[in-house]
């Protein structure tokens, strides 16, 4: 059975940073994009970050890019968000998601996480 499991949210004030990690089990993803997506408070969920299994060329989305780091430790079948300056607007549960082998992150995810908590105080 195939697990994300998301861990490092909570409350954290604007300006500082926040490190999210992702631990998947059950199979790995060394070759699989991983991501992640974020949903605010009465908002669709979107779209934040995706890394290749490869950890070459991020993509980030315009919210969160320069801000924001993705990055993988495929020998811990882990991704990472590192969140820097972060803003009230951050706001939101944050949900870790895995591709399938050889996919792209635009392509249906395969995998989610059950999602943290990510609150941005002013």
């Amino acid at each position: 059975q195939v697990q994300l499991v998301e861990s490092g949210g909570g409350l954290v004030q604007a300006g500082d940073s926040l490190r999210l990690s992702c631990a998947a089990s059950g199979r790995t993803f060394s070759i699989a994009p991983m991501g992640w997506f974020r949903q605010a408070p009465g908002k669709e969920r979107e779209f934040l970050a995706a890394i290749r299994g490869s950890g070459r060329n991020p993509y980030y989305a315009d919210s969160v890019k320069g801000r924001f780091t993705i990055s993988r430790d495929n020998a811990k079948n882990t991704v990472y968000l590192q969140m820097n300056s972060p803003t009230p607007e951050d706001t939101g549960v944050y949900y870790c998601a895995a591709w399938g082998d050889g996919s792209s992150w635009w392509e249906e995810v395969h995998y989610w996480g059950q999602g943290t908590q990510v609150t941005v105080s002013s």
